[in-house]
């Protein structure tokens, strides 16, 4: 047997994967509860031709000269989906997590011009090749467990140079990695220094000039807004809300994550696309987030780093049938991880969800919160060949190893990703 042809046969394809990916378990939505059982699919061209149970592949693919990929009855999912990143900045906060252990509250570090200001600072100083380097380390962990989609925010500029360099990283990781990146401007992230004491300037300037000029340059792909007593008030948002309606932009919004001030309530009014960490949500906002489509984002990582002791309501979203999304959060200050696998373990483990629930909130939700569902998280034919081959038994075993990454093949746009594990044994 050639080495091309043992390389099919164990799953693994050299830069273009197209042909039949046969001798697999396929969960096509990431959902363990509907599976293909004896499944296959067709890569053609990048896309999937077709994907069904293999006694069902139709002659004209059977029949045909095309190379053939044994799963060896591993299972296939949807690439996963990042849907929440604050992925490009300068430096790190490691000596804010030693004073958070010390007794010092998020927003004790915050008020006295730590936090996201400090982070603004370093990313202010860095340039775009340092940034693009610092970035590329952290993508590189998410790609090699399985991320194929990726959202990315600014926020850590505050002024529009630093803004528009951010989001110019992003839209370059974008074309160097084997990932689809979505940009998202947080401009309404935190007050800058140069603003203190007129907040109502700053919203000025996000929503007059550094909106409109970034979306005129291709950069924004969706507008978010932190909406806290330490961030923007209701009517703050409002008004970002607003400009980017004029834009034709969709929103989202952290919120409920310190306090509940009506954020989730202004989201639900403006459709967004998701409302993200939630801590304090109530049932009257859930009730609205159901009536808008909104999605959940839940940030186990976040609500693990600070300690946070309040749980999302995650019965209440449940009841009211709210898609449930998980995110890294990957950010410095509040969230420095680079694993989506341990957030499903995480999500499981202290938010109670389902491992059902965590997977569909890495692929389906997750799709569904970026407003791109007709695009990510599903395998079905027209689609981009996006999948992921995991060595796993179960794939409840996503969510259940800490620290242990069983993806063994990596496809995105039908070639295969360099952060495969090329040559392991079966």
């Amino acid at each position: 047997m050639s080495s091309s042809q043992a390389k099919q046969a164990d799953g693994i394809c050299d830069g273009v994967c197209d042909g039949i990916w046969h001798n697999a378990r396929i969960a096509p939505a990431g959902n363990p509860g509907q599976v293909i059982a004896d499944g296959a699919l067709v890569v053609r061209d990048g896309l999937i031709a077709w994907i069904g149970s293999a006694v069902e592949l139709p002659e004209e693919y059977g029949n045909a000269d095309l190379p053939r990929h044994d799963a060896g009855n591993r299972w296939i999912t949807p690439g996963l989906i990042d849907c929440h990143t604050h992925l490009v900045y300068g430096g790190n906060r490691a000596d804010e997590f030693a004073l958070r252990l010390a007794g010092a509250s998020y927003e004790d570090i915050a008020r006295s011009g730590g936090g996201i200001v400090s982070t603004v600072r370093a990313t202010r100083e860095a340039d775009e090749d340092s940034l693009f380097l610092q970035a590329s380390r952290r993508l590189e962990a998410l790609l090699a467990e399985g991320v194929t989609t990726i959202e990315i925010k600014s926020g850590y500029g505050l002024d529009l140079p630093t803004e528009r360099k951010m989001l110019k990283v992003a839209r370059r990781l974008g074309e160097h990695f084997p990932v689809t990146v979505y940009t998202t401007f947080l401009g309404a992230h935190a007050l800058p220094p140069e603003y203190q004491g007129r907040a109502d300037d700053y919203i000025t300037l996000v929503c007059d000039e550094m909106l409109p000029v970034l979306h005129a340059e291709g950069l924004v792909d969706a507008v978010d807004v932190f909406c806290e007593n330490i961030g923007f008030s209701v009517a703050q948002s409002e008004r970002v809300f607003v400009a980017a309606a004029k834009l034709g932009l969709p929103v989202k919004m952290h919120a409920d994550q310190l306090s509940n001030i009506g954020g989730t309530e202004l989201a639900a009014r403006f459709n967004a696309l998701s409302v993200d960490h939630l801590e304090h949500l109530s049932e009257a906002d859930i009730v609205a987030m159901r009536e808008s489509g909104t999605v959940a984002v839940l940030l186990p990582g976040a609500y693990y780093f600070i300690r946070e002791t309040r749980l999302p309501p995650l019965e209440l979203l449940r009841r009211h049938q709210i898609p449930v999304a998980i995110s890294t959060d990957s950010n410095p200050g509040t969230s420095p991880t680079t694993s989506l696998l341990l957030m499903l373990n995480m999500s499981c483990t202290l938010f109670r969800m389902t491992a059902a629930e965590a997977l569909m909130g890495v692929t389906s939700h997750a799709a569904l919160a970026l407003g791109k569902a007709d695009r990510h998280g599903l395998l079905a034919a027209g689609r981009a060949a996006d999948f992921v081959v995991w060595d796993v038994e179960s794939l409840a075993e996503l969510a259940y190893w800490s620290g242990l990454n069983p993806c063994r093949t990596i496809v995105r746009g039908g070639r295969l990703s360099a952060a495969s594990k090329k040559g392991v044994s079966p």
